[in-house]
């Protein structure tokens, strides 16, 4: 993909302005001396939106904070944080538990070892708070533009990275922390699943995710050259001809993911309508198993070559300023998939 001189100069300019005047590195060892401090002394400052050290109190005097941050606390930052609100570059909702659960469900059972979270702090962190367990032998590296979580993962559990121009802010140590991660194990075992903006550009995000997709590639294992690394792209629905004209290998699944801090996306809530994000991916369609208990007991799960769509498309502005859509999906009911009832994490 050409990009012009003027795009490109405007990419450096934004990634020179967002540069941290902090290091990653600073901020764990900041941690490493929040955690040693006793409850009582352990504040979060909620305007700054930063861990604060006793000899830090004064300076932030002033500011609403929070007190006795657990080590709960601690293992779910998107519990703390509050959301980002640029819906176009850095909108941040996060997923509801049943879909970040239904989602590590299935990754630990399609075999994945390692998990290559773009934009996906909540999933990350679930995968985090489980690390310790025994059995538990899944892993995850965050890559989120959201430089705030620097506070709570070391420099190999997270990235400071822009997926619309594939900038990683921490220079070549940074891009070489993913390719380490992506070249374990040869190559095998590693899925990147993705929840970019929905405003963001699918022309800048495809060329993003391709590029870590070709450094996944340049592993030593024989035979990568013919093959994807394999993809979650979690995005509405009516994307899914831009998605598909980038990655033709890809297709739509039907479940249905649901967020915590979206008005309108929300999991059986009365008088919201159902959420339209659905998981775009190059896995073999029938190797996806929904959840019954969720209710997709009757319902289907389709290659996209082998559905058609009938979308009665309603707009009208939300009172968020949002445009709402409402479909109807009619599939050929030839080809399916089946579910089954599962336990929760």
């Amino acid at each position: 993909m050409l990009v012009s001189e003027t795009r490109l100069a405007a990419r450096e300019e934004y990634n020179r302005n967002h540069q941290p005047s902090i290091t990653h590195r600073q901020n764990v060892d900041r941690y490493k001396n929040f955690v040693l401090l006793p409850l009582s002394k352990r504040r979060f400052c909620q305007e700054c939106q930063q861990l604060l050290l006793p000899t830090e109190w004064e300076k932030h005097s002033d500011h609403q904070f929070l007190c006795n941050i657990t080590t709960t606390q601690l293992k779910s930052p998107s519990q703390l944080l509050y959301p980002l609100e640029n819906k176009k570059t850095n909108a941040q909702y996060l997923f509801a538990d049943r879909s970040c659960k239904f989602l590590l469900n299935l990754l630990i059972d399609l075999g994945f070892r390692r998990v290559l979270s773009v934009g996906t702090p909540r999933l990350h962190e679930m995968i985090q708070s489980k690390a310790s367990q025994e059995e538990f032998n899944v892993r995850s590296l965050l890559l989120d533009i959201d430089f705030r979580y620097s506070q709570f993962y070391t420099e190999d559990e997270f990235c400071h990275y822009n997926m619309f121009n594939h900038h990683f802010f921490g220079g070549e140590a940074a891009r070489e922390t993913c390719r380490k991660f992506l070249y374990e194990e040869n190559g095998e075992g590693v899925i990147m699943v993705t929840d970019p903006p929905f405003g963001g550009l699918v022309e800048a995000l495809a060329s993003s995710f391709k590029k870590l997709m070709a450094m996944w590639r340049e592993t030593e294992k024989e035979g990568h050259d013919n093959k994807e690394m394999p993809v979650f792209w979690i995005f509405p629905y009516f994307f899914e001809s831009r998605i598909l004209d980038f990655f033709p290998s890809f297709s739509m699944m039907d479940y249905q993911v649901d967020y915590d801090n979206h008005a309108l996306y929300k999991h059986g809530k009365t008088g919201r309508r159902q959420s339209p994000v659905r998981i775009f991916t190059n896995l073999t369609p029938s190797m996806i198993v929904l959840p019954e208990e969720e209710g997709y007991s009757d319902m289907l799960v389709l290659a996209t070559s082998t559905v058609r769509y009938a979308i009665h498309v309603h707009q009208k502005m939300a009172d968020d300023g949002n445009i709402v859509f409402f479909a109807k999906n009619v599939p050929d009911k030839k080809k399916g998939q089946k579910t089954r009832k599962r336990d929760g994490l």
